[in-house]
C-alpha cells in the first residue's frame, strides 16, 4: 500500500477540501492510501493586515511548497484563487477539481432577514469592496480577515452587519443555510479560480492515478481566467475579477472586471468563443476591457 501525503492549510475549510482528494484516493485508487499533512502558513498567522500589505497570495502557499519540494508531502491541495500566477515549474499544477458554485454571497447575522445598514459589511478583497459599494452605496465597507468560521463569529457578535463570502466555501463547510443572497456573476464578478481546487505536485512524477478526480471543464475555465489575470498582472491588491463558464460542448463565455488604479475608472465586459481557445479568450478579454476602461 503506497501512502500519499497531501499537504493542506490547517483551517477547517482547507482540510475539508483536501479530504475531497483523500477520499477519492481511498475509494478509487487501489493500492494507495491518503494522509493529510496540515501546515500553518504565513497568510494564516498574520490576520491583522490586508494581504497586499504582507506579501499577497503567495503567503498561503509558501510553506506548502517547501514541504512538497523537500519531500515531506507528495501533493498539495489549494483553492485556485489563492494560487499566485508565478508557479515554479518544479511544482506544477497537475489538475483541477470540478468547480463548486463560484458566486459571491451575502451572509447576515443569525436571525436577520435583510441588511439594515447599522454595522459595516465585511469584505476580504478590493475586488469585493469595489462591487459591493455599487450594490450597497450607503453601506460602510470594512476589511475582515480570518477563516470563514472566525468571520462568522465576528458577524454574529455584532461587529459586522453582513459579510461577503464565497458560496463554495460555505457549501463545503455545510453552511449553505447561512447564505442570505447569491449575487449573480453580472452583479459581482468572482475572483479568478473561485470554486475550483487545484492539485500541485512535483515535476517528473507520475500522478496518472488521479486522472478520474480532475475535471476538463474546470481546467478550461482556469486556463481562461488565469490568462486574463496574467495579462493584467493582476494580484490580490487590484480590484480585478474574472469568471469563465462553459456554454455547451463547443463554446464558453468569459466575464471580466478591470480597474484603472490611476484614474479610478472601472468596467465590466464579456467575450465568447471556442473552448479550445480558452487562454486566447482570457487574453482577448483583458486587452479589450483594459482598452475600454483606460479610454474613459
Amino acid at each position: 500500500m503506497k501512502r500519499i501525503r497531501i499537504g493542506t492549510r490547517k483551517s477547517r475549510l482547507a482540510c475539508i477540501q483536501a479530504e475531497l482528494l483523500a477520499d477519492y484516493i481511498e475509494t478509487h485508487c487501489e493500492g494507495y492510501e491518503a494522509e493529510l499533512v496540515k501546515v500553518m502558513t504565513t497568510g494564516d498567522r498574520i490576520l491583522t493586515k490586508r494581504l497586499e500589505e504582507i506579501g499577497g497570495k503567495g503567503l498561503f502557499v509558501k510553506e506548502l511548497d517547501t514541504c512538497l519540494m523537500e519531500g515531506q508531502t507528495d501533493l498539495s491541495v489549494h483553492s485556485l484563487k489563492d494560487m499566485p500566477m508565478d508557479i515554479s515549474p518544479k511544482l506544477p499544477i497537475i489538475g483541477f477539481s470540478k468547480r463548486e458554485d463560484a458566486r459571491d454571497v451575502l451572509v447576515l447575522p443569525q436571525g436577520a432577514a435583510e441588511y439594515d445598514g447599522r454595522a459595516p459589511i465585511g469584505c476580504s478583497s478590493n475586488r469585493r469592496t469595489l462591487q459591493v459599494k455599487k450594490l450597497y452605496p450607503d453601506a460602510e465597507v470594512k476589511t475582515i480577515r480570518g477563516n470563514v468560521l472566525t468571520r462568522l463569529e465576528k458577524l454574529d457578535s455584532g461587529e459586522y452587519g453582513g459579510l461577503i463570502l464565497a458560496a463554495a466555501g460555505l457549501i463545503r463547510l455545510g453552511l449553505a443555510g447561512r447564505i442570505s443572497r447569491y449575487f449573480t456573476v453580472r452583479e459581482m464578478i468572482p475572483a479568478a479560480g473561485q470554486g475550483i481546487l487545484c492539485v500541485q505536485g512535483r515535476a517528473g512524477e507520475d500522478y496518472g492515478f488521479l486522472q478520474g478526480f480532475f475535471d476538463e471543464e474546470a481546467r478550461e475555465c482556469a486556463a481562461a481566467e488565469r490568462a486574463y489575470m496574467e495579462y493584467l498582472n493582476g494580484g490580490c491588491s487590484l480590484p480585478i475579477g474574472v469568471y469563465a463558464e462553459i456554454l455547451d460542448e463547443k463554446w464558453m463565455r468569459v466575464r471580466g472586471l478591470y480597474y484603472n488604479h490611476e484614474t479610478g475608472d472601472y468596467g465590466k465586459m464579456s467575450v465568447s468563443g471556442e473552448r479550445f481557445e480558452a487562454e486566447k479568450l482570457g487574453v482577448l478579454l483583458a486587452k479589450e476591457l483594459k482598452c475600454q476602461v483606460d479610454l474613459m
